[in-house]
């Protein structure tokens, strides 16, 4: 008779686990907004009658000496324009029509700013 040997099998030994590390708390998640940009503000005090429109030439943004450029009447006697982007001052002269020119010196408007100005004609 022949007697079998049986191979026991080891175990395995344990894996050492890591300590756990210390949670960290949640941070928010920052969000990403465009930077706003710089609009200044020019408006008139101004009653130009009916049927007349104020506009605005100069040094900044869409302006130019050579053309004119319309404000939005915002009220019976006031007129606004709004221009963007512009990190220098604006250097501005209102005409009546784009034609004639209010008298006076150029005004200076810091950039960012919103100014009144009561032009004389």
């Amino acid at each position: 008779m022949k007697k079998t040997i049986k191979k026991l099998k080891t175990p395995a030994p344990a894996k050492k686990s890591k300590p756990a590390a210390p949670k960290q708390p949640a941070v928010p998640a920052v969000k990403k907004t465009a930077p706003k940009a710089i609009t200044t503000t020019i408006s008139a005090q101004l009653d130009v009658g009916f049927g007349n429109t104020l506009y605005l030439r100069g040094e900044g943004p869409g302006l130019s000496w050579d053309k004119g450029v319309a404000m939005d009447c915002v009220a019976d006697d006031r007129w606004s324009l709004v221009l963007t982007e512009s990190a220098r001052p604006i250097l501005c002269k209102f005409l009546l029509n784009d034609e004639t020119w209010c008298a006076g010196e150029d005004y200076l408007v810091k950039p960012g700013s919103s100014e009144v100005f009561t032009p004389m004609f």
